[in-house]
C-alpha cells in the first residue's frame, strides 16, 4: 500500500500577476493539506510504504501508535510496550536517511536533502494484525509553536510573524521545487523528442539501405538471367 501525495501548478503566464496569486493560492491551499492523519492494517512481516514529495532542506516529523487485534474480543486494542516497529526513510536517490526501531508507538525526525519523491516505509515484529495511526507532518506544520512560544518567551505577536516568516519560506521552497520539477520534466521531454527524432533518421537510412540492396540484388538477378 501506498499513498502518493503531489501538487500539479497550473501553467499560466510566467510574467502575469494572476499567474502568480494562482501558484501562491494553490499552495496555501496544498499547506492546509500536509499534514493529515491516516490509518492503516499491517500484517506479520508485511510492510506499509508511503510516498512523500518533499524540497530540499525541508524538516518531516511522523507521530504514530500502533493497536493490536484481539481475536477474542474482535476488536483492536492498545499495544503491549514491547511491540517494535522499525522506520525506514529513503531519499529519491535512494540512499538510507533514517532507519531506527521505535516501540508500540513514537515519534521520527528526518530533514530531506534532496527534492523529490520520499519513501516512508514502516514494518513491525509482530505476529498479529496491527492497526497503525499514523500522522506526517511536513515544513512549518512539524514545528510545535506552543512549545517555541515557551522555550523563547514570545509573546502572541511575535510567534504569529515567526509563523507567517516560516510559512513564507516554505512556500519559497516549494516554488524552487516545481521549477525543478518543471525543468526536470523538460529535459525529459527534449531528450524523448531527440531520440524520437532520431530513431525516425535511423529508420529513414534501413529503408534507404533495404531499397538500394533490393534494387542491386533484382539489377544482379536479371543480368544473371540475361534479362537485361
Amino acid at each position: 500500500m501506498a499513498a502518493e501525495r503531489s501538487l500539479w501548478v497550473v501553467g499560466l503566464c510566467p510574467g502575469s500577476g494572476l499567474g502568480r496569486v494562482v501558484r501562491v493560492l494553490l499552495l496555501l491551499l496544498w499547506f492546509a493539506a500536509r499534514g493529515g492523519a491516516l490509518y492503516f492494517h499491517i500484517g506479520e512481516t508485511e510492510k506499509k510504504c508511503f510516498i512523500e514529495e518533499i524540497p530540499d532542506e525541508t524538516m518531516v516529523i511522523g507521530n504514530y501508535r500502533t493497536q493490536l487485534y484481539d481475536k477474542q474480543r474482535e476488536e483492536y486494542q492498545p499495544a503491549t510496550p514491547g511491540l517494535g516497529m522499525f522506520v525506514e526513510v529513503k531519499d529519491p536517490e535512494d540512499k538510507v536517511i533514517l532507519a531506527r526501531q521505535y516501540g508500540s508507538e513514537g515519534r521520527f525526525t528526518f530533514t530531506s536533502h534532496t527534492p523529490g519523491e520520499h519513501r516512508i516505509c514502516l514494518h513491525s515484529n509482530s505476529t498479529n494484525m496491527l492497526r497503525v495511526h499514523l500522522d506526517i507532518q511536513v515544513g512549518e506544520h512539524a514545528n510545535d509553536y506552543a512549545e517555541i512560544a515557551a522555550k523563547d518567551t514570545l509573546s502572541e505577536l511575535q510567534l504569529r510573524v515567526r509563523q507567517l516568516v516560516e510559512q513564507v519560506e516554505q512556500i519559497q521552497k516549494e516554488q524552487n521545487y516545481q521549477r525543478w520539477r518543471e525543468e526536470r520534466f523538460r529535459q525529459t521531454s527534449e531528450s524523448t523528442n531527440q531520440r524520437v527524432l532520431w530513431w525516425s533518421i535511423l529508420q529513414t537510412l534501413i529503408l534507404v539501405a533495404i531499397g538500394v540492396w533490393q534494387m542491386r540484388h533484382l539489377k544482379s538477378f536479371f543480368e544473371a538471367k540475361k534479362l537485361v
